[in-house]
């Protein structure tokens, strides 16, 4: 069974919205419940984590395939290895580094869904790769 996405960059511009939204929500949540900022982030909330990377791989895979500019296409996956790499490290602490990184692949992976939208749209899997 082979599921297909009609239209992932909408999907990617969601997942990448939602996902910075649940990055600020964070903290603040933590910060105003006292009662679990000692206990440290429960592991469903670090689960929506890795579910909004694992929707976002979706995304960009199915907007890649479809796109026609091939820089697009290797800044998706950069910014995904990116994203992925900082949700990983804040998970097993590995190093410290500021939640802003987080923010910022997230988003760029939101701008690159938009302009891939707009500008980079093949009709298929199979159209040509016409760098712009």
């Amino acid at each position: 069974m082979k599921i297909t996405i009609k239209n992932p960059d909408y999907l990617g511009v969601i997942s990448g919205g939602l996902c910075i939204l649940h990055c600020i929500a964070t903290p603040l949540l933590f910060i105003s419940n006292a009662e679990l900022a000692g206990h440290g982030t429960p592991i469903e909330w670090q689960l929506l984590n890795f579910g909004f990377v694992a929707l976002s791989f979706l995304a960009i895979r199915s907007s890649a395939k479809n796109s026609s500019n091939s820089t697009v296409k290797v800044l998706f996956y950069v910014f995904w290895f990116i994203l992925f790499g900082l949700i990983l490290n804040e998970s097993i602490h590995i190093f410290h580094l500021p939640e802003l990184a987080t923010y910022a692949s997230a988003f760029s992976l939101c701008c690159l869904h938009v302009y891939n939208l707009k500008y980079c749209q093949c009709e298929d899997e199979n159209c040509c790769v016409n760098d712009q």
